[in-house]
């Protein structure tokens, strides 16, 4: 079986737990704080190699405690480091997190040293050696996404996009994207259509399908909405469960979706597995 490429961020996260996240000029007492793994690619990377595929990462950290923290984790969870660049003199990327009593969270993420990933590496076809999918999101730059989508395309390498945070992509990257995946609001900020239903997702899923050749669209507690171009959306529920925390989930989601897809898996049992996989991570503390 081929192996899953990403092309990611990586960030040290510290966590904060307090009954409401603040509003403008508000303080807030908190009731908790943890400092974890993270970085989209980072947590899609892991994912996908906790559902049994070969992960390769490229990316990079600064010469730090924390870039060395992240370096320990990627390995012990059998993921291939050897793309990963220690930059000197730059701190690796982190992010502060809030987390409410309802489960749900915002950030803000300081990309550091995810900025200077080098380019160039992407032009040798021996880093393409035995990579049979290549998993890319929006915490990097415009131009590493671009350079490393187009270079898998030379390869007929399949390109996925987690368009996540939403923002307008180049046309040369969006022409060299097989599959991209987003969640509500990037759908909305994306094709316009807001995402209030799953009905409303699968519009959106169906809009965005015209741009990408397939699409998956994350809706939260309503569920997962998908479109190949040319065909009708099919959508599909959320699991029943107790939240916990919504933190990381789109991530389990990603890393699921891209292993199954590997394995051989058509679209929707793909899909399936990895709502699966998103509704378990959010009913457990992590």
């Amino acid at each position: 079986m081929s192996k899953l490429l990403v092309v990611g961020s990586l960030h040290y996260d510290i966590m904060v737990a307090a009954h409401h996240r603040p509003e403008k000029g508000e303080t807030v007492i908190g009731t908790g704080c943890s400092y974890k793994f993270g970085g989209k690619g980072g947590n899609q990377a892991v994912s996908a190699s906790q559902a049994g595929i070969e992960v390769a990462f490229s990316g990079a950290v600064g010469d730090d405690d924390h870039g060395n923290w992240l370096l320990r984790v990627l390995k012990e969870n059998h993921v291939d480091v050897t793309h990963i660049e220690v930059i000197h003199g730059v701190p690796s990327g982190m992010s502060v997190a809030t987390t409410d009593a309802e489960g749900d969270y915002g950030a803000v993420v300081l990309s550091n040293a995810n900025t200077r990933i080098d380019g160039e590496q992407f032009d040798e076809d021996s880093f393409w050696t035995d990579v049979g999918m290549l998993l890319l999101q929006n915490e990097l730059p415009d131009d590493i996404n671009t350079r490393a989508a187009v270079e898998a395309r030379k390869r007929r390498i399949p390109v996925c996009i987690n368009a996540a945070p939403a923002r307008e992509l180049t046309a040369q990257l969006v022409a060299s994207i097989d599959l991209l995946v987003v969640n509500g609001v990037e759908a909305r900020d994306m094709s316009g259509i807001n995402v209030d239903s799953l009905q409303q997702a699968a519009a959106a899923a169906t809009a965005l399908s015209q741009h990408y050749p397939t699409v998956v669209v994350t809706a939260g507690e309503m569920g997962v909405a998908y479109c190949t171009r040319g065909e009708n959306a099919q959508t599909l529920e959320a699991e029943k469960i107790v939240l916990v925390s919504t933190h990381g989930a789109g991530d389990c989601f990603m890393g699921r979706l891209c292993a199954a897809i590997l394995k051989g898996d058509g679209l929707s049992e793909a899909v399936i597995k990895a709502n699966k996989a998103a509704a378990l991570h959010v009913s457990k503390i992590h």
